[in-house]
């Protein structure tokens, strides 16, 4: 079994990169079946999620090519409209090649999306959003068709701000007939990068980043070379592992804007941060402090998949904190592997109060989903002693070779295959 093989104890120091955002490359990758031709995604990450969405595009029939962190697509070889199920339920990312398939070939069909196991997120939204759009859905023996001979724009008002049903309507209605408008939008930033792909394709989208977006359809788009935003949750989980091993970094190809309520929570435990240009410099303090209560919530508030690593960092800080999750029901699975770890936590209903100790110690614990996972890396980095942390398919999905950024951050992680492990 692979595992992560940490010695705790040591500050972090060093500059690195931060790599392409997850959450802007696997919509924009979908977005490309929008129009035939050969596009360019720049600054994609080496990732599982990238790497099933590319075996999907494949199964197809997009050609596809990996130079680097870039990736060209020939988009003219679509041959079918069905996604393989075994690749869908890999992967709830999935979900975003309805809109653009709807939109090109009239009809998709597809099994429900897997991914991590963090609670309820249903795709009703999604199936709404298009139903108004125009389009068909029938649902039955395990698979989802939705069919439109015209998409038609229309008034759509989302019962909460979902992030991948904004997204998907938007690919939706870039070449539908008349005016969409999306409202209750998401507004993450990732929502405005697909906005900026889309309108350099040829598309009319105004207003990502705010809870109203409207999209004018086009008669026609192009193909075009495109580059990804910085990814704002892996700049913050690098920030809070420097805080938390008292360390000092700089970290670049870094967008603040996207990053305010983790860096103000992160200030607010006592580490320093400035900030010149799209570069982060980060220094832990020697004593670090407890925030109070936070409360994760649809951006610009405190992102829920920051939330299991500011709890490592929080459980290491003199006084009491409080988290309260309020975006998925089930992600508080890793509490009870920071507490083999020596935190003391105390789970109530939705919150987890968190009684800061003066230090963790190494452990092997398992990771349970993605945020969960680097959230058991940086405690592991903490640490004293070592840590093994298991269950690293959750980890590859979302950070590209995390183990390398560590380590060129002076971190003493390694990977290894076994039962045995040692550093």
């Amino acid at each position: 079994m692979e595992q992560y093989v940490i010695k705790g104890g040591k500050p972090l120091y060093g500059t690195v990169r931060v790599q392409g955002a997850k959450n802007s490359a696997l919509p924009i990758l979908a977005a490309t079946l929008l129009v035939e031709g050969i596009h360019e995604i720049r600054d994609v990450p080496h990732l599982s999620d990238i790497d099933v969405m590319g075996r999907i595009l494949k199964a197809l029939g997009v050609r596809m090519r990996w130079d680097g962190n870039n990736i060209k697509l020939e988009t003219s070889t679509i041959k079918t409209s069905r996604i393989p199920e075994s690749l869908m339920r890999q992967m709830r990312s999935s979900i975003f090649l309805m809109g653009p398939m709807l939109s090109r070939l009239h009809e998709v069909i597809i099994t429900p999306p897997g991914g991590c196991a963090i609670g309820a997120r249903p795709i009703d939204l999604h199936l709404k959003g298009l139903s108004l759009l125009g389009a068909k859905i029938e649902e039955g023996d395990g698979f989802i068709r939705c069919t439109a001979t015209k998409l038609r724009g229309a008034d759509i008002h989302l019962d909460l701000p979902s992030v991948g049903a904004t997204e998907n309507i938007m690919m939706a209605a870039v070449r539908a007939e008349g005016i969409t408008v999306i409202r209750n939008a998401a507004r993450e930033p990732e929502i405005a990068d697909l906005e900026s792909f889309l309108n350099r394709m040829g598309a009319d989208v105004s207003g990502a980043g705010t809870p109203t977006v409207v999209i004018r359809g086009v008669p026609r788009l192009h193909s075009v070379s495109y580059e990804v935003i910085p990814d704002r949750i892996v700049a913050g989980t690098l920030a809070a592992a420097a805080a938390m091993t008292g360390g000092e970094i700089l970290l670049t190809h870094v967008v603040m804007d996207h990053m305010g309520s983790t860096l103000e929570l992160l200030e607010r435990t006592g580490a320093i941060l400035k900030f010149e240009g799209d570069s982060l410099w980060v220094k832990g303090s020697s004593q670090l402090k407890a925030v109070g209560n936070v409360v994760t919530g649809p951006y610009p508030g405190f992102p829920t998949d920051m939330q299991p690593q500011l709890m490592a960092l929080l459980s290491v800080t003199a006084g009491s904190s409080n988290i309260s999750e309020r975006i998925f029901d089930g992600r508080f699975k890793h509490v009870k592997e920071l507490v083999r770890m020596g935190a003391k936590l105390h789970p109530l209903k939705n919150s987890v109060e968190i009684e800061g100790v003066s230090h963790l110690h190494g452990a092997t614990v398992q990771a349970t989903d993605l945020r969960a996972g680097a959230a058991l890396v940086i405690a592991g980095l903490a640490a004293h002693g070592t840590t093994r942390v298991l269950g690293l398919h959750h980890i590859d999905r979302g950070y590209d070779h995390l183990d390398r950024t560590l380590l060129q951050l002076g971190g003493q992680i390694q990977r290894w295959s076994g039962k045995v492990a040692s550093c």
